[in-house]
């Protein structure tokens, strides 16, 4: 076996990236708002106008405090209401309504009955482990049962790359960097755990959970 350790990316990788317009929609229909595609595009288009900045930072997700005030801001200069800027974060911050890739469940099934330990490394705000618990995993328990290391960076207090986010998933894990593989959809980011001394694999960003990609981890990790 190549691998002692397989590292997975959360958004992007297992669950579909969310997309803006997605989310004003959603924001909208749980308020009871219409979302017919002018709303939703009125929506954008302040948003658009209201200033990024604290949002575009690559550490905002390190600090969940941080991360709302950010996204306050964002929504205050581009005029949302407070209503729909309440909703908006909170559909933005809704893991466990994403769907998983169609693969995600088997793939990590056929991992962890190889021996094979799974730690999730994500740049995410809140936790994850109940959008993991809500998906059955094959032959009973969820998948949150097939991780054994969860580095998150809000809880670890850096997001990539910087190094310390993969070696809180490798201690996590108990195995070396060059034992494992990270797996992810962005190459400046996922891709740095090379800088450790592990190897990366950077597949195409999952933008529908019916895109089934993770098969090439199987082929690196349980070789034929």
């Amino acid at each position: 076996m190549g691998f002692r350790a397989v590292l997975l990316d959360y958004r992007g990788t297992l669950v579909p990236a969310p997309t803006y317009r997605g989310l004003v929609r959603a924001a909208l229909i749980r308020l009871g708002r219409a979302a017919m595609p002018a709303d939703v595009e009125a929506v954008l288009g302040l948003l658009r106008a209201g200033d990024t900045t604290l949002t575009r930072a690559p550490d905002v997700d390190a600090d969940a405090g941080r991360h709302r005030a950010a996204y306050e801001h964002w929504f205050r200069t581009a005029g949302i209401d407070d209503e729909l800027a309440a909703a908006l974060y909170a559909v933005e911050s809704d893991v466990v309504a994403a769907p998983f890739a169609v693969d995600a469940a088997d793939v990590l099934a056929a991992l962890s009955a190889a021996g094979v330990a799974i730690g999730v490394v994500s740049d995410i705000h809140v936790d994850l482990r109940p959008a993991f618990a809500a998906q059955p995993a094959p032959g009973g328990g969820s998948l949150a049962d097939l991780v054994r290391a969860w580095a998150l960076s809000f809880e670890v207090g850096a997001a990539k790359p910087d190094p310390r986010i993969f070696g809180a998933a490798l201690d996590g894990l108990g195995v070396d960097a060059a034992d494992a593989l990270m797996v992810g959809d962005r190459g400046a980011w996922d891709g740095a755990a090379a800088e450790l001394g592990t190897t990366a694999l950077v597949l195409p960003p999952l933008t529908s959970a019916d895109q089934r990609r993770l098969h090439v981890v199987l082929d690196l990790v349980l070789p034929r």
